[in-house]
C-alpha cells in the first residue's frame, strides 16, 4: 500500500500506545495518517514511524465527560475523524464464581459499553462528513469460544460482534462498521497469559500457523479494512487467529494418531 495513501486522514486508536494498540497505531502512521491515541496515562514513548508521530490525548474511555472532551479536542485540532479503532479493553484472570458484581460490571463497561459510547460519538462526527468514516472494533476469540478465567470479558466481546452487525445497518451507508477478531497475540503482557518463553513456545505449537500473532498483524488488517479497497466490507468480522486452536480431542483420542 502507498505510504501516503492516508495523507490528511485522521485516525483515533483507543489504547494505542502499547500492545496491540501500538501495532495498529504504527501501521496507520506508516501509510501517512494523522493518528491520535488515547489512554488514562501517556505511554513512555509515543509511537513514531518514518518521522510521523502519534498525538496523545488523555482520556479514560469509560468516563462520559472524558470522552466528550476527547472528541471535542479532535474536532478542534483536526476538524474531522476518518477512522475510529476501538481497541482499549482487557481483563485480569478471575474465575467467575469468585468475582464480585462490581468486577463483572467494570469488565463489561470497559469492553462493551465504552466502545459503544465511543462509536456513537465517532458516528456523529462522521455522518456530517461528505465521505463518512470507518469504525473498527477489536474483538477477541474469547467471544467465540469458552473463556474460562475471563468469562465476563468473553461475554462482552461476544456482545461486540453482535453490536457491529447492528451498527453497520443503522449507520450505513455513510459509516462502515467492522470487527477484527485476533487470536492469541504476542505482546509485552504475554507472560500474564502464557507464562515464560517456554510457555509461549508451547502455546505457539497449538496454533496451525506455528506462532502467536503480532500487533503488526492486527494493525495491517485494520489498515486494509479502513482503506477504499475494502469499501464493500461492513458488518463483518475478520478472524485473525493463525488457523485457530488445535482441538483438544485430537491429542486425547487413541484412534487416527500419526
Amino acid at each position: 500500500m502507498d505510504n501516503n495513501s492516508f495523507n490528511d486522514k485522521v485516525v483515533l486508536v483507543t489504547g494505542g500506545g502499547k500492545g496491540v494498540g501500538r501495532g495498529i497505531t504504527d501501521e496507520f502512521l506508516r501509510i501517512g495518517a494523522k493518528v491520535v491515541v488515547c489512554g488514562r496515562n501517556a505511554p513512555e514513548t509515543l509511537p513514531s514511524v518514518g518521522g510521523r508521530g502519534a498525538e496523545f490525548i488523555a482520556a479514560d474511555v469509560r468516563d462520559v465527560a472524558a470522552t466528550d472532551a476527547l472528541f471535542a479536542e479532535i474536532a478542534a485540532r483536526h476538524g474531522r475523524l476518518d477512522v475510529l479503532v476501538n481497541n482499549a479493553g482487557g481483563s485480569p484472570h478471575c474465575l467467575a464464581a469468585d468475582a464480585s458484581p462490581r468486577f463483572h460490571e467494570s469488565i463489561i463497561r470497559l469492553n462493551l459499553i465504552a466502545p459503544l459510547m465511543l462509536a456513537q460519538k465517532a458516528n456523529a462526527m462522521m455522518q456530517r462528513q461528505p465521505q463518512g468514516g470507518v469504525i473498527e472494533f477489536i474483538a477477541s476469540v474469547s467471544g467465540l469460544r469458552p473463556s474460562p478465567g475471563t468469562a465476563a470479558y468473553g461475554a462482552a466481546k461476544a456482545g461486540v460482534l453482535n453490536l457491529v452487525t447492528s451498527l453497520a445497518v443503522e449507520w450505513a451507508p455513510k459509516v462502515r462498521v467492522l470487527a477484527i477478531t485476533p487470536g492469541l497475540i504476542l505482546t509485552e503482557q504475554a507472560e500474564m497469559h502464557y507464562g515464560d518463553d517456554q510457555g509461549v513456545a508451547k502455546v505457539a505449537r497449538t496454533i496451525p500457523a506455528g506462532r502467536l500473532g503480532t500487533p503488526a498483524d492486527i494493525g495491517a488488517a485494520c489498515v486494509f479494512l479502513a482503506c477504499p479497497a475494502a469499501s464493500y466490507a461492513s458488518g463483518t468480522n475478520l478472524l485473525l487467529h493463525g488457523g485457530g486452536e488445535r482441538p483438544a480431542f485430537l491429542d486425547a483420542a487413541t484412534a487416527n494418531q500419526a
